[in-house]
């Protein structure tokens, strides 16, 4: 399962593919999409082809996008929802499932707490995926898809009643950190950024 997460922004978009085989998270690729200082139709324009390459050369079958935080002002609001837009469009575009996060979620699927900030976001993808993340917005956007797989897993694992056991497995960030490494279960997972193995 490919899943391509998208954290919306009209200067810059992030974007992020992880795969989860056999049990294991791969990053396949991330970065930003930064359409540069243009009128805002450009710049939205911009943002769509650029997510419908990725959509291309990655292949996602579903994609995963964070839903507005209601925190910010109403400009910011206004403006974030027509980059989300885009989002939702390039993936209508595809034909792919669209599913959505709350901020807060993403932050708890990814770091284990609600309230992560920007730093432990870029740390936890580094530690997990190996990404050099340049931004957090590209860190947010590999961990809006981790997300979307963990709550995947867990949906599925529950419709077919396997053990809660099985399902914490799958979950990477909902660990217990103090459990020996010999008892700890599955791989680490590998990066394949860029297409290349680890």
């Amino acid at each position: 399962m490919i899943v391509l997460g998208i954290d919306p922004g009209s200067r810059h978009c992030g974007y992020g593919v992880v795969a989860r085989r056999s049990g294991r998270l791969e990053l396949l690729e991330s970065g930003v999409l930064a359409p540069g200082d243009r009128p805002m139709a450009e710049r939205l324009a911009a943002i769509l082809d650029g997510l419908s390459d990725v959509i291309g050369r990655t292949g996602p079958a579903e994609v995963s996008v964070e839903q507005v935080f209601a925190g910010v002002s109403p400009r910011s609001a206004l403006v974030l929802g027509q980059a989300r837009g885009v989002a939702l469009a390039a993936a209508a575009r595809a034909g792919l499932p669209v599913h959505e996060y709350a901020p807060s979620e993403v932050k708890l699927a990814f770091t284990g707490s609600g309230k992560a900030s920007k730093e432990q976001m870029l740390r936890t993808a580094r530690m997990l995926l190996g990404a050099a993340c340049g931004r957090s917005d590209e860190a947010d956007a590999i961990a809006i898809a981790v997300c979307h797989l963990a709550r995947r897993t867990a949906r599925l694992a529950a419709a077919t009643g396997a053990q809660p056991s099985a399902a914490a497995r799958l979950r990477p960030a909902r660990r217990d950190h103090r459990v020996a490494p010999s008892a700890a279960s599955g791989a680490k997972p590998a990066l394949l950024a860029g297409g290349e193995s680890p």
